[in-house]
């Protein structure tokens, strides 16, 4: 057999890069992203139809129950039915079909609708839900679709699932559901839970720890100028943390604070919001011949700026705030990089007259603001006047 001549020349030259995958950074990232962009919207896609399959299925059951079609033996027929079918199925005991059809009436009242209406977040996630994939917050129960088909599903005047609902998973609705006494609580918690992506023990704590109060109260304890240069501090620090996992001694000084909270830091950044990014502890600023140290110092992600907290065992004085001040300082004109906002101050003491708090912030010439720690849970009353400005921001900044 004859072999075929081949031109060299008509070849595309091939650049010899060896083993090193860094000469195709960029082709492999282009993938990745088109990995990931698919199974995130993949996720999402079960995430929707597994809550629109609750809200379906509790529909059906809540119009034969309200309708005396049903009783409460056909439920228990029903969960024993659907096992039969479907015995690697887990989720549907006669309970929690209960709890969707109470997932549905909860959700699909007019008094519901009229405090998501109020609030603006009738189209939340509707333009950008799959940039918005929220948290499963634990398993979301499933079963398979495909028995039924959905042209034989009998119609029962299904009111439309709120797209606020899509924020977060069945397992922190259940959670939400039981715990949360208003509409109000109710809205914040989904929306909170879905913007810090909270998995189901943490959402726990913010309801234990009464997240929405320490959120949403009132922040005389920024100043002003916290309030200018970053608009959206008032829904994303907290004025109140809680540290009882700490398990601190009666008495103890800032040091073993510090050490106790590098120890902790995981639960510490849980506690205080999942956009901060631990630096260091007791952080060397170099100012003329002199050291100073700034007990811990964070990056905050969405902020685009460091945060620097000073911790004080005792009750907040006005001079605090003047030691704070200068760290901020120093650390703006020594260590800010070009593309980062000004830094901000938290004083974090173990308490404060707020009086004396509100004074010191007035002459604030820098973004500061002071908040307490509590060593054991002492939750009070939830306050809800900011819950307009939380909607608001969790509508615009997507994290």
């Amino acid at each position: 057999m004859a072999k075929t001549k081949i031109d060299k020349g008509s070849l595309p030259t091939v650049v010899e890069t060896g083993n090193n995958p860094l000469a195709y950074k960029d082709e492999f990232d282009t993938i990745c992203g088109i990995i990931s962009a698919h199974k995130k919207r993949a996720m999402y896609a079960v995430h929707n139809e597994s809550l629109n399959m609750l809200w379906e299925v509790g529909a059906y059951v809540s119009d034969r129950l309200k309708n005396a079609i049903w009783g409460d033996g056909v439920v228990r027929m029903l969960a024993e039915y659907i096992h039969t079918r479907s015995p690697k199925a887990k989720g549907w005991s006669y309970s929690t079909i209960y709890r969707m059809v109470r997932f549905y009436e909860m959700y699909s009242s007019d008094s519901f609708i009229q405090t998501v209406n109020h609030y603006g977040m009738q189209n939340y996630l509707s333009d950008s839900k799959a940039n918005n994939l929220p948290s499963n917050g634990g398993s979301i129960v499933s079963i398979e679709s495909t028995q039924i088909p959905m042209n034989e599903i009998v119609s029962i005047g299904l009111t439309q699932i709120p797209n606020v609902l899509f924020a977060t998973g069945w397992s922190n609705h259940q959670l939400i559901m039981r715990q949360c006494k208003t509409n109000e609580q109710r809205l914040f918690y989904m929306l909170y839970a879905g913007r810090e992506q909270l998995e189901y023990k943490e959402l726990q704590r913010a309801l234990k720890t009464d997240a929405m109060s320490s959120i949403l109260g009132s922040k005389d304890v920024q100043s002003e100028m916290m309030k200018r240069e970053y608009p959206q501090s008032g829904v994303l620090f907290k004025d109140t943390v809680y540290l009882e996992m700490f398990g601190l001694p009666v008495k103890y000084k800032e040091s073993k604070l510090r050490k106790e909270i590098i120890a902790h830091m995981k639960d510490f950044i849980l506690e205080m919001g999942k956009d901060f990014l631990f630096i260091d502890d007791e952080h060397r600023i170099a100012v003329g011949g002199k050291t100073f140290k700034v007990d811990l110092l964070f990056y905050h992600r969405l902020l685009q700026c460091m945060v620097a907290i000073e911790l004080k065992t005792d009750e907040f004085h006005p001079k605090d705030l003047g030691q704070l001040e200068f760290y901020l300082e120093a650390l703006d004109q020594e260590e800010r990089r070009s593309n980062e906002n000004p830094s901000i101050g938290i004083i974090l003491c173990k308490d404060a007259d707020m009086e004396v708090v509100r004074y010191a912030l007035n002459r604030s010439m820098s973004p500061t603001m002071v908040a307490l720690y509590k060593e054991q849970l002492q939750v009070g009353g939830v306050i809800q006047r900011s819950l307009v400005e939380f909607c608001k921001f969790v509508s615009k900044g997507k994290k």
